[in-house]
């Protein structure tokens, strides 16, 4: 007989299993055999959660950006000026939740699985039009809107690729360089 309420706390493990094991290997080149036997369930179980390795990609997926959405949110709540919106972007999306090698290597198969499946696509699509939604709130009240525009998809790319450059580097990632850098793109574009 099934434990109630079991099958969040089940799910939520396989979650955190998935980004450990994708960490630890620095790929997908994991099963889901290794993935249930680190949340502690079978894999029968596992795979009664998730259809497959892909369900379960991006249910992790949707669980990191549900996490840095609701802290994009408090963090841009918490801005008093437009500039401020547009650093309070940078702490959230390098913050020691979100800029840890476990979650930039899951960024890393997220942005890999995104070129071979829709579902990855879409979801990518969406995490970008929210990026830039968010930087947009802060860059629109500084710049001209094509200007803004312009700013918001530079830093956007920053971001991307300083996770993508973080991913292939050993050791801890350096949040405040990366900070730093988009910050000195930003004093070049901001009046």
């Amino acid at each position: 007989m099934p434990k109630l309420g079991m099958e969040p706390l089940r799910r939520r493990a396989l979650i955190d299993a998935t980004i450990a094991a994708i960490g630890d290997a620095g790929t997908l080149d994991v099963t889901m055999s290794d993935i249930a036997g680190r949340a502690g369930v079978s894999s029968a179980l596992a795979f009664h959660y998730f259809r497959g390795k892909d369900d379960l990609l991006l249910a992790t997926m949707r669980h990191i950006l549900a996490e840095l959405g609701r802290d994009a949110r408090t963090a841009l709540k918490n801005a008093k000026t437009p500039r401020a919106r547009v650093s309070a972007m940078l702490e959230v999306n390098f913050s020691a939740k979100q800029f840890r090698p476990e979650i930039i290597a899951a960024w890393l198969a997220f942005y890999v699985e995104a070129q071979r499946a829709e579902p990855m696509r879409r979801l990518l699509r969406v995490y970008a039009s929210r990026l830039h939604s968010n930087l947009m709130s802060g860059l629109s009240a500084l710049l001209p809107r094509d200007q803004a525009v312009m700013t918001a998809e530079g830093v956007a790319a920053l971001i991307d690729g300083l996770y993508i450059r973080r991913a292939l580097k050993q050791g801890e990632p350096d949040a405040a360089s990366a900070i730093a850098l988009v910050e000195d793109y930003l004093s070049l574009k901001l009046p």
